[in-house]
């Protein structure tokens, strides 16, 4: 079976003709799907349109939030309820083309476990399509997954990949990345984007900030995620020593100003503004390291029953009810 999760949100005009499409590649196709919509939070007539599909088409389910959550609540929600052995996801605004499901799966034959769209040719305005360029060029840059559009909506994923793989935030647009780090392989496929018909895009200038916010995150998780002693403790011990050096130099200087024969004036240390840098360079290296120690017992309770890795496949266990092989020592006495 093939899950298809649709995030919502204030999409009543669009619902109908996706779910048409979809349907009639589904026959043509012959895949047996599920159709998944989850209303996050919508303040149009959405959920009623979702209800009226669930009502016609036993393939379709929906989810309705109370409010408004996030897209990565929205997609988290339905990826708990697929079934089938692949999921896809799409948004709802008939920008991203049914048509192209066909592809996704025939590259996910490629044992590839995660498939991501790249809108090669874009049909939005140019102020979203800059920001959105360079935002991919940091991500592929800093976790190290080439994809040329971390923001696609339209992509599909073996089922197993949601085991390992937490939603939460906004991190919907990092899904490849968190599955990369886990060992799954990714890819992507240039695909068709259409126009908006219907309604507006519902991200605005401040999508950037979070989304640099949200970069850090990632880094953070995918690199130091099961050791955050190692990044927090590298600055802060670097900046203890700096300022423990800088305070020795200080002091010896001072001790070495005040010997007679060296004909010098006596330096004193509240004199010197270097000493409050080094001082605050100490205590700031301390403060580091001790919430790096503090993050270490952190994911040391947290992973306590949870393993670091991913296994990805394990031979059959023994037969217990098989008796041990006869020692031969023992045998020939």
């Amino acid at each position: 079976m093939l899950s298809i999760v649709i995030p919502v949100f204030n999409e009543q005009e669009s619902l109908e003709a996706l779910h048409q499409e979809i349907a009639e590649v589904a026959a043509v196709e012959n895949y047996a799907i599920e159709l998944i919509f989850v209303d996050d939070g919508s303040r149009d007539r959405s959920w009623e349109v979702i209800c009226g599909l669930a009502a016609r088409d036993p393939r379709v389910r929906g989810i309705r939030f109370r409010r408004n959550f996030g897209k990565a609540a929205a997609l988290d929600a339905g990826f708990r309820e697929a079934r089938g052995e692949r999921v896809m996801t799409m948004d709802a605004d008939l920008q991203d083309d049914p048509h192209e499901i066909p592809r996704f799966l025939a590259q996910m034959a490629d044992d590839l476990d995660v498939v991501s769209g790249w809108k090669k040719v874009r049909h939005d305005p140019w102020h979203k399509v800059l920001p959105s360029r360079v935002f991919n060029w940091m991500v592929s840059r800093l976790t190290g997954v080439k994809l040329h559009d971390h923001n696609c909506g339209m992509k599909c994923y073996r089922r197993e990949v949601f085991d390992e793989v937490r939603l939460y935030g906004e991190l919907h647009r990092f899904v490849p990345v968190l599955a990369a780090a886990r060992g799954f392989r990714v890819g992507e496929i240039v695909i068709r984007h259409r126009p908006r018909k219907f309604g507006r895009s519902k991200y605005g200038v401040g999508r950037i900030f979070k989304g640099l916010l949200d970069i850090l995150t990632v880094k953070f998780l995918t690199g130091f995620g099961h050791r955050p002693l190692h990044v927090l403790g590298s600055f802060g011990l670097g900046a203890f020593l700096i300022g423990a050096a800088g305070l020795t130099f200080l002091a010896i200087e001072r001790i070495v100003s005040h010997v007679a024969w060296f004909g010098m004036e006596p330096v004193y240390l509240h004199d010197r503004p270097a000493v409050l840098y080094l001082v605050t360079l100490m205590l700031f290296g301390g403060q580091l390291l001790s919430i790096g120690i503090l993050g270490e017992l952190i994911v040391a309770h947290r992973d306590r029953d949870a393993h670091p890795y991913s296994i990805a496949e394990q031979t059959p266990a023994a037969d217990s009810s098989t008796p041990p092989a006869r020692d031969p020592a023992s045998s020939a006495s």
